[in-house]
């Protein structure tokens, strides 16, 4: 098909270069502390994050010349890699922090089968729904047989524990199931009644859990303890002020904010280039999700419609939470700020869902 022809979303390709450039400053300035305490090289850590921004951006453009109806023969598989990657995690994975999070292909490369189980989640939803979508809005052979899907996965998650990226899911498969027709009262009536009873056994399995909803209604309680971070955050966004303390400035990230360069890195953006600075990438992941809505709905068929959601929702929802525990709108849990985060492979599979979201974009541009 002429599809390869066709013109990209150009508007999104500069947002995300936009969103990768800003990042990577960040992840200069904000990791050059930790990598010289470290590593005795202030650019250790952004060097890697820089190459492999590179390779994703090669990556991200040549998928965004594959057409994605190819992914659609394969979307019973996708469920079914999922799993494994999962189980293979459990087994083979590398405890740290006390989450069996992460498989270790050599000494220094590793890679989270979770980033891989949200795209293989998008790609199974959009291909399942298509297959049933006339049936999506009851309850039985719509709803419930379509969520089924997701236990065994989220499961696996929890069993890690990998509870961020188990909301991250949750919550594109639904927007995706809603999207397609299934009835948003029936997540209303089911969700609340699972999710209430799915936290009271997580805080009863994990009292940890509990002590984070404490911490976040009163952190200054702990101040020394569980909320150090958030009240070292709060403090690295309230000096900054209207336009920041200047590039390379912040005073937090002096080892007082752990993971500074990774999930705390909007607060040090805070507090370098100000409110300005956070306005400036707000509007960018706007832009971001807005042309992705546009995408979906220009998608020649339900399939891309359906993964344009998936993929603008994965971003939109990791940027949302992020934003939200760095400013202790919710309670602290592990969310990379997606563009921004240090973390070379979710970097790189980041880039790959884009440049699916740049194919469908091709797809649509006639």
């Amino acid at each position: 098909s002429s599809f390869v022809n066709n013109p990209i979303d150009f508007t999104l390709l500069i947002t995300i270069l936009l969103l990768l450039s800003i990042g990577l400053v960040m992840v200069l300035s904000a990791s050059s502390p930790s990598a010289l305490s470290e590593t005795g090289n202030s650019y250790s850590f952004f060097s890697k994050q820089l190459l492999f921004a590179v390779i994703g951006i090669v990556a991200m453009l040549f998928i965004s010349k594959v057409d994605y109806r190819f992914y659609q023969k394969f979307y019973k598989q996708s469920w079914w890699i999922a799993l494994a990657l999962l189980l293979l995690v459990l087994v083979a994975g590398k405890t740290i922090n006390g989450a069996k999070r992460w498989i270790y292909i050599t000494d220094t490369l590793s890679v989270q089968p979770s980033e891989i189980v949200k795209l293989l989640m998008i790609i199974f939803y959009a291909g399942v729904l298509v297959k049933n979508r006339d049936d999506l809005g009851k309850y039985g052979k719509g709803f419930i047989k379509h969520i089924i899907f997701l236990a065994p996965i989220i499961g696996l998650l929890l069993l890690e524990p990998h509870f961020s990226a188990s909301i991250v899911i949750v919550t594109i498969v639904s927007v995706m199931m809603i999207i397609a027709g299934c009835k948003f009262w029936h997540f209303l009536a089911t969700g609340g009644t699972v999710g209430l009873a799915g936290v009271i056994l997580l805080i009863i399995k994990e009292p940890y859990r509990l002590q984070r909803v404490v911490t976040f209604l009163d952190p200054w309680k702990d101040a020394t303890g569980d909320g150090w971070q958030i009240i070292q955050s709060l403090y690295a966004i309230g000096s900054g002020g209207l336009f920041g303390a200047g590039l390379g400035e912040s005073k937090q990230k002096y080892l007082y904010l752990s993971e500074p360069h990774n999930d705390f890195i909007f607060s040090i953006i805070a507090e370098e280039l100000g409110f300005v600075g956070c306005i400036l990438v707000f509007v960018l992941f706007a832009v971001f999700i807005w042309r992705g809505v546009l995408i979906a709905i220009k998608a020649p068929d339900m399939f891309g419609s359906l993964v344009a959601v998936g993929i603008t929702s994965l971003v939109g929802v990791q940027a949302i939470i992020n934003v939200a525990v760095v400013t202790s709108s919710m309670p602290v849990t592990g969310m990379q700020l997606p563009f921004f985060s240090y973390g070379g492979t979710a970097l790189f599979i980041l880039l790959c869902e884009v440049g699916v979201l740049l194919s469908i974009s091709r797809a649509g541009n006639k």
